[in-house]
């Protein structure tokens, strides 16, 4: 699930489907999100997320096979956490930019980024130029999810907002089906380039739709008789120093030589002060889970850093050590974005705010019992549907733990704090992605895990071994979602 996916998942705070038919039809559609004035903004930017979508759930059946016939499974982890390094510098210009001089150029430029990025990924003949394309991909992803929150704001009135928003998480629920099933598909019969070259084409007639209604509706500053400030030349100092120090600290973690110690300790040097010095981009006490808002952020960090740091794991443990296609091992994560929908719904009930905390610390709960199942099928005598279950608990839980962060978040922000606070939640989300990834990548590299892509045995359905590599990566994940239950209790201000 991509940066892009947790936002969204955030707004939604109610069921989205009733939200979209109650607000789109109100005043006689006139006045909703799919009357007459907001139709084609709303068509094409929906149209734009449900694209993004259906990439992010797919690329994970993809990931497998391209990684092994580009010779590159021992960098697997890279190739998810790049996106996110990228993603974390392009959410933080993104918002300067949408601020100064109005969404219109960010969201465009992040479109246009995120498609190269695809483009580049599908013809790669290396994995180093395939995880260059995934990076360009998480600049224009950044961009794109901060430009798009933007245009809510500045298009549409407030009433409106909750349903656009809900149909934004709304178009979630689909692809997380549906994505891995047709990922899996068209990479058996027409193979994995198709899933990264096609999404680009079918971009450009939602961009054509909303692309106008933005120029029209939501371009140029917010007050254009006041002068436009200067970028913020420190925050966009620190988000470099993030994405630098992350990417030193993932390339030391996938070339496991005494050398380097040396890009491992420069990225811990630029990451520090980005994120816990004092003028940081994260809260104060967010290290050491201080009570209140410092450990709503470490919490929404550790649940995302965890959970997609295994999940990525998955379909290839299922291909090469199962001997799965890749649509069946794209099939065991089907039912995770109706759970997590599920589980988003739940904690929105009015009858569970009381017991808000105490969910979470159950959700988290949950999300490492998930992890910790899914090598139980390393055994050849699990049956692999035993991973299936586990996620689909493992998803509702974490749609009831990332909701909440931003709920608590929102409660215990001033009003003129809620911006930065927010923006601290997204990078804590994605920085945790990005570490955990590269940890678990290092760990997979060092027992041996590169070897499981060294014949393509596995397409025949052999299987292929060192299970120890994947074992290395979900019960360290797993004990890591077990310190996020523990952050848990620490969420409320006492």
């Amino acid at each position: 699930m991509s940066a892009l996916e947790s936002a969204d998942a955030d707004v939604t705070p109610s069921d989205p489907v009733a939200d979209i038919a109650d607000l789109s039809v109100e005043s006689g559609g006139s006045s909703g999100i799919l009357g007459k004035t907001h139709r084609a903004l709303s068509i094409g930017t929906i149209a734009v997320v449900l694209l993004i979508a259906f990439e992010a759930t797919a690329v994970g059946t993809a990931m497998p096979v391209a990684a092994r016939e580009l010779d590159g499974v021992s960098l697997y982890a890279f190739a998810f956490s790049s996106y996110f390094t990228t993603s974390l510098f392009g959410m933080v210009v993104a918002g300067q930019w949408a601020d100064r001089r109005g969404p219109l150029g960010a969201l465009a430029v992040g479109i246009s980024a995120f498609g190269a990025g695809l483009l580049l990924s599908g013809t790669a003949v290396n994995m180093w130029t395939f995880i260059a394309g995934r990076a360009v991909q998480g600049l224009g992803g950044g961009l794109v999810i901060v430009a798009l929150y933007v245009v809510v704001g500045r298009a549409y009135p407030e009433p409106m907002r909750p349903a656009i928003m809900a149909a934004f998480a709304a178009s979630w629920v689909v692809p997380s089906v549906v994505g891995p099933l047709a990922a899996g598909t068209i990479t058996e019969h027409l193979g994995w380039r198709w899933v990264f070259v096609g999404i680009p084409v079918l971009v450009v007639f939602p961009l054509a739709l909303a692309l106008p209604a933005i120029r029209r509706m939501a371009s140029g500053p917010a007050d254009p008789d006041a002068p436009v400030e200067a970028f913020d030349r420190r925050r966009i100092r620190l988000a470099l120093m993030i994405s630098l120090g992350a990417g030193l600290l993932q390339y030391a973690g996938q070339d496991l030589r005494w050398l380097s110690l040396l890009p491992a300790a420069a990225g811990f040097a630029l990451l520090v002060p980005a994120v816990a010095g004092r003028r940081g981009l994260l809260p104060r006490g967010t290290y050491r889970a201080a009570r209140g808002l410092p450990a709503v952020v470490l919490l929404r960090g550790i649940a995302a850093g965890s959970f997609i740091a295994a999940e990525s794991f998955v379909p290839l443990m299922l291909v090469t050590q199962r001997g799965l296609s890749p649509t069946m091992a794209g099939f065991s994560l089907a039912a995770g974005g109706a759970t997590w929908a599920l589980g988003s719904y739940v904690q929105a009930r009015p009858w569970a705010e009381p017991y808000r905390e105490r969910l979470m610390v159950l959700g988290m709960i949950m999300v490492a019992a998930a992890i910790a199942a899914a090598p139980s099928v390393l055994v050849s005598w699990v049956p692999v549907w035993v991973v299936a279950v586990a996620w689909g608990v493992g998803c509702f839980g974490m749609g009831m733990v990332i909701a909440s962060t931003s709920v608590l978040l929102l409660k215990l922000s001033a009003p003129e704090e809620a911006g930065a606070n927010s923006a601290a939640l997204q990078i804590s989300d994605g920085l945790s992605n990005v570490l955990l990834l590269a940890g678990g990548g290092a760990a997979f590299a060092a027992l041996g895990g590169g070897g499981v892509g060294a014949a393509h045995d596995a397409v025949a359905g052999v299987s292929v071994g060192h299970p120890g590599a994947f074992v290395a990566v979900f019960l360290p994940m797993a004990g890591v979602a077990v310190v996020g239950a523990w952050v848990g209790v620490r969420l409320g201000e006492r």
